[in-house]
């Protein structure tokens, strides 16, 4: 039986692209840590890349066993794939573009935002693998909406006046639905307390209750807003269900990836950026279309 090695550098949202890749294969799998043993050893490997020296004495696994593809997500699994592909005669797939590494991976996954060069290896693609399922955290009692709120990263901040007044036009246009949010585990506890102010029908505060109930309105409600700071929560959002996706954008100081992610999905009318005005974009991306032609 054909058997899948994942790598993982311990970020699920770089994990859970891997796995969403897999489960839409439906091969058998496992999951391995790999770290590089010394923090200076990931600026090694693009040069051993680069001169074709492939060792594994750069990083950190355990392995028992053999397969016939290793995926990885991220810089920091893309040389261990390429190493592992090679000793094994496994196939080497990445679900990022693997910049600073020569792109001769067998399959390279590469978002649409990233500008990825066209060769025959490389599948463009205009969001993150995702693969959602529903955990019945959340049942709506009548018509309903979602609101799934991020916090600050490296490119966004969240400011608080901004969120207030996108809520509060929220909440007016949909008085007589029920509604349910949930923060993240980025979402600071000035903004948890100014969610808790309004008091919905549905609250999931992560700080005190470490639940992802996102699935769950993206099956159940009509609208589902996320704020603008995560481009996986925006990809289980225009892939599954049938629920309208509302992004609400965050402050930022210049175009960034994140911005052009979003500009690119509203452009091919997955999603809406909140504008004070809330239209209807329902269209979801296949992933399974993706794969057409893909096998160990």
């Amino acid at each position: 039986m054909s058997r899948v090695l994942i790598l993982s550098d311990g970020r699920p949202g770089h994990l859970n692209q891997s796995l969403a890749f897999v489960k839409y294969l439906n091969v058998s799998y496992d999951v391995v840590s790999v770290t590089f043993k010394h923090q200076w050893f990931k600026a090694l490997s693009y040069i051993f890349d680069k001169v074709g020296i492939y060792s594994e004495n750069l990083f950190d696994i355990q392995l028992d066993k053999t397969y016939d593809m290793v995926v990885g997500t991220g810089s920091s699994t893309s040389y261990a794939t390429k190493v592992l592909a090679k000793k094994m005669h496994a196939r080497s797939v990445a679900m990022m573009l693997p910049r600073g590494y020569h792109y001769d991976f067998d399959i390279i996954f590469a978002q649409s935002h990233d500008n990825p060069p066209k060769q025959k290896n490389i599948i463009e693609i205009l969001a993150n693998f995702s693969y959602v399922e529903p955990k019945g955290l959340y049942k709506a009692q009548k018509k309903s909406i979602g609101i799934v709120i991020g916090g600050d990263n490296k490119s966004f901040t969240m400011l608080k006046e901004e969120l207030q007044a996108q809520l509060d036009t929220i909440v007016d246009a949909y008085r007589e639905y029920e509604v349910a949010i949930t923060t993240s585990p980025r979402t600071s506890k000035e903004i948890e307390d100014l969610i808790a102010s309004y008091a919905f029908d549905y609250e999931v505060i992560f700080s005190k209750n470490p639940v992802n109930p996102i699935p769950d309105f993206l099956e159940q409600c009509e609208t589902v807003f996320i704020t603008g700071d995560s481009t996986s929560m925006i990809s289980e959002a225009v892939s599954y269900g049938k629920s309208n996706v509302v992004v609400l954008p965050l402050e930022s100081e210049k175009d960034n990836k994140f911005t052009r992610f979003i500009d690119m999905l509203e452009k091919e009318g997955y999603l809406h950026i909140f504008d004070g005005t809330i239209k209807h974009h329902n269209k979801k991306i296949d992933f399974k279309t993706y794969l057409e032609g893909v096998s160990l």
